[in-house]
């Protein structure tokens, strides 16, 4: 017994008729350094499991979107993950080949006339049989000669008019589209997605950050408050500055928001004493496009109504949404700046300002003690 296992020891207990195995100090460190190095395989299994997941769902989606296209039919995103994820998990008891929705077997496919998903069936029969029998046959065909047929067939699925549309309507969409034909052409699916996703992520994280501020004005005979650079002919409420603010604010846009609102106000009182007019006593911000805040947006609305506090003016707040609400209330937002202050249209915010500077001749409304009306 001891030449078969020569790191396990039998032992009989006193107490009881049975054998226990001890495990001596050497098949301790065996199993030690099978787990150390395993461990590193481990690692590098998941790693690639992720990324090669991760890869191959993105593409095979992204082909049956653009098969889609062609056939006019709709895919549901979250079945084609179902069905992928449960090939390869029965594929990985076989240990199967990944499974996915490969680019080039499906532009084959599909200039074959294929219509089905039956197609796949013959195909993998011919494979075997090829596999089987065919393969001398092949093995001096270059392979530029192989890669022809694939060739030809991605390109009826090139849409040059799709891509000059892009160009016409947005610029930025049009990159995306060029940088993904790039990475595919001269890469692999996997960089030309990997191309398109980071730039379309940039993309967001830039209108995340820059938000869109405008600067709102009365159309004439109407009730409307619009962009003065889309309506020329929209005018200024003398004495009032109305902003509108057209995305949720968070920690990523916080500082650039009130940079670009405190410089909306310093551009507005240097033309205001150009032009001679009624000095500005009242900033609007309508915040109905403003759909979430968070502590960030919070602080920069404190730090911006201290700033229109030193300048001698009101800051006034139109529509902000239930959930800014919420927080502004949490915080204390509105008990600072009063709810008196607060409005639920632009329309309603200008006339009672309106009406304040008609019926005082203070030139600072911050020590108005007249009490307005209470809208939230």
């Amino acid at each position: 017994m001891s030449k078969n296992f020569p790191s396990i020891k039998f032992v009989v207990a006193k107490k009881a008729d049975s054998l226990y195995p001890v495990v001596s100090g050497a098949s301790i460190a065996a199993k030690v350094t099978r787990d150390r190095a395993v461990r590193p395989y481990m690692s590098t299994a998941i790693k690639t499991g992720l990324i090669t997941g991760i890869i191959a769902l993105a593409e095979g989606i992204a082909v049956g979107r653009s098969f889609a296209m062609f056939k006019n039919y709709h895919i549901d995103g979250n079945k084609e993950m179902i069905a992928i994820g449960t090939m390869n998990i029965f594929g990985s008891l076989t240990s199967c080949y990944l499974t996915t929705g490969p680019f080039s077997c499906s532009a084959v496919n599909y200039n074959a006339g294929c219509k089905t998903a039956a197609s796949n069936i013959v195909m993998s029969i011919a494979v075997m049989l090829t596999l089987l029998f065919l393969t001398p046959l092949f093995h001096y065909t270059p392979l530029v000669v192989l890669s022809a047929i694939i060739v030809s067939a991605m390109l009826g699925l090139i849409d040059y008019q799709a891509a000059i549309h892009l160009w016409k309507i947005d610029k930025f969409d049009f990159l995306v589209c060029f940088s993904a034909y790039i990475g595919v052409v001269f890469g692999s699916v996997e960089i030309g997605l990997v191309l398109a996703v980071a730039i379309s992520v940039l993309r967001v994280l830039l209108f995340i950050a820059r938000p869109r501020t405008f600067v709102l004005g009365n159309i004439p005979n109407s009730s409307a408050y619009r962009n003065v650079e889309h309506y020329p002919n929209a005018h200024h409420v003398p004495g009032i500055l109305i902003l509108e603010i057209d995305a949720p604010i968070y920690f990523a846009n916080a500082s650039y928001l009130r940079e670009r609102i405190t410089r909306w106000i310093n551009e507005e009182e240097e033309k205001i004493k150009g032009a001679g007019s009624t000095s500005l006593q009242y900033v609007i911000v309508d915040m109905t496009a403003v759909a979430n805040i968070d502590t960030s947006g919070i602080s920069m609305l404190e730090e911006f109504k201290k700033t229109v506090d030193r300048k001698g003016l009101q800051l006034v707040l139109v529509n902000p949404g239930s959930e800014v609400t919420k927080k502004l209330n949490k915080s204390k937002f509105l008990d600072e700046i009063g709810h008196k202050w607060v409005y639920v249209t632009v329309e309603e915010a200008v006339g009672v300002c309106s009406s304040f500077m008609l019926h005082t001749q203070k030139a600072n409304p911050m020590k108005d003690e007249s009490e307005g009306l209470n809208n939230v």
